[in-house]
């Protein structure tokens, strides 16, 4: 049995940007903006320092910052999630501190990167992990950067430990998702949600808990519309709504030839938008003025979306 202290948690979670100003600190005020933002488009949760969030280009201070910063905004409105992933365990554990002292709901973790771990060896380092968190821990397979991913018998035998609560999935692989979701059937307080946006609506469907998805950051009543038509099981909406993300996900997400188009486009829309800068953490920059314009354009012909 899952810890009964935790409510489960159902639905779109936001995965914060992480806004940054010009001289690569974090920017407070667009932080402000955006989490009043995403709380008035009705998210169900926030998840901080992800893929989204650039955590692997930000330094321990600026992300012990981001902790700091958006718990102070947030003020406990909405649950809170905190990515620790790292390639050293003692710097996971120390930010899993911070987010246990700012009121974190949980934190996130994917496997250490760089050289690829095989299954026994994540076993190994989730066990010793969790050992020392003072929170309960939500996995998080991202192949595509950490160049390995979860089997389905290795989530179920790490999610033994009480204290592992959820899994996030952002391979994009629909198969392997449904292998999860049979591989856990009997453990319904386990949480799985699906981060690219695209097959959310099919795998809350198919039953899992919700989405991780970055298109809310900009169009959060979106998402969670999407989320509602799919968990009701109302397909005519669902295909509308899924023909909107998808006119974000091919107009705002690959505008330009980078490997992180995606966010270089997200927080360009953002800066359109009126809400946050568009600066990126180091080695990466915000588009140009042409890529900008095009982005511009995307943002007008969306402007008569409506969503609710």
């Amino acid at each position: 049995m899952k810890d009964k202290q935790l409510k489960p948690l159902e639905g779109i979670i936001v995965p914060l940007v992480t806004p940054l100003s010009g001289n690569n600190r974090i920017d407070v005020h667009g932080l402000n903006n955006l989490i009043e933002h995403v709380i008035q488009g009705g998210v169900h949760g926030i998840f901080i320092l992800g893929t989204t969030g650039e955590a692997q280009s930000l330094s321990i201070k600026q992300r012990e910052e981001m902790i700091r910063e958006t718990s102070r905004i947030l003020k406990n409105r909405l649950p809170l999630l905190v990515g620790i992933s790292d390639t050293s365990i003692n710097d996971s554990a120390a930010l899993a501190q911070k987010a246990d002292e700012a009121g974190a709901y949980a934190v996130v973790a994917t496997p250490p990167y760089y050289f690829a771990t095989e299954q026994s060896e994540l076993i190994e380092y989730f066990d010793t992990l969790v050992s020392v968190l003072p929170l309960p821990l939500f996995l998080y397979n991202m192949p595509v950067h950490t160049k390995v991913s979860f089997d389905a018998k290795t989530i179920k035998q790490i999610a033994q430990n009480k204290k592992v609560i959820g899994f996030k999935d952002s391979s994009a692989n629909g198969t392997y998702l449904q292998t999860v979701m049979y591989a856990m059937k009997d453990d319904p307080e386990f949480m799985i949600f699906v981060g690219p946006e695209e097959m959310t609506a099919e795998m809350v469907l198919m039953g899992a808990h919700g989405g991780v998805n970055g298109g809310a950051n900009l169009f959060p009543e979106l998402y969670v519309a999407l989320y509602n038509a799919a968990r009701f099981h109302n397909i005519e909406r669902v295909r509308d709504l899924q023909q909107k993300v998808m006119q974000i996900s091919t107009g705002i997400y690959s505008k330009s030839k980078y490997a992180s188009s995606y966010l270089k486009g997200l927080k360009c829309a953002l800066s359109v938008a009126g809400i946050c800068n568009d600066f990126l953490a180091m080695p990466f920059t915000h588009f140009n003025e042409e890529d900008r314009k095009e982005i511009e354009n995307e943002m007008a012909a969306m402007a008569g979306l409506h969503f609710r």
